[in-house]
C-alpha cells in the first residue's frame, strides 16, 4: 500500500510546487477557472504536459452512458481536481475517486485554492 501511495511522487511534487506558486501569486478568492488557467501556464512553462477539461467516458454495463470533464490530466497519469471551497469534503474525494476509476488512472490531487494556505489531498485508486 505504501508503494501505491508514492506512485508518481516526483510528478505530483512538481504539480504541487507549481500550485503553491500559483496560490502565492494569486491568493485565495478567485473562481476555479482562474486557477486552472494560471496552473496550466505554469505547468507548461515547466515542460509538464497537461490536458484541460478533458472528457472521460462513463460506462455502465459495458455501455457508454455519458462523459465527464475533468479539470486537468497531467502527463496522462495524474488527474487534478481544482477547488475554491471552504473545505475539501468527502463528496470532493468521492468525485475524484470516481474520475480516477472511470479514466483508469491511479493517482489524483484535489487542490483547494480558497484557503490562506493551499489545501492538498492525494487520492489513490
Amino acid at each position: 500500500m505504501a508503494e501505491q501511495q508514492l506512485k508518481y511522487k516526483d510528478l505530483t511534487d512538481k504539480i504541487i510546487k507549481c500550485a503553491i506558486e500559483v496560490h502565492k501569486k494569486l491568493g485565495p478568492g478567485f473562481v476555479e477557472r482562474i486557477y486552472e488557467e494560471a496552473l496550466t501556464l505554469l505547468l507548461r512553462r515547466n515542460n509538464i504536459q497537461c490536458a484541460r477539461q478533458k472528457e472521460i467516458r462513463i460506462n455502465f454495463d459495458n455501455r457508454l452512458i455519458g462523459v465527464q470533464k475533468v479539470d486537468l490530466i497531467i502527463e496522462n497519469k495524474v488527474i487534478i481536481e481544482l477547488k475554491s471551497v471552504s473545505e475539501i469534503n468527502n463528496i470532493h474525494k468521492a468525485q475524484l475517486l470516481s474520475y480516477l476509476k472511470a479514466a483508469e488512472k491511479e493517482v489524483g490531487l484535489i487542490l483547494n485554492f480558497a484557503k490562506p494556505v493551499l489545501e492538498i489531498k492525494r487520492i489513490v485508486n
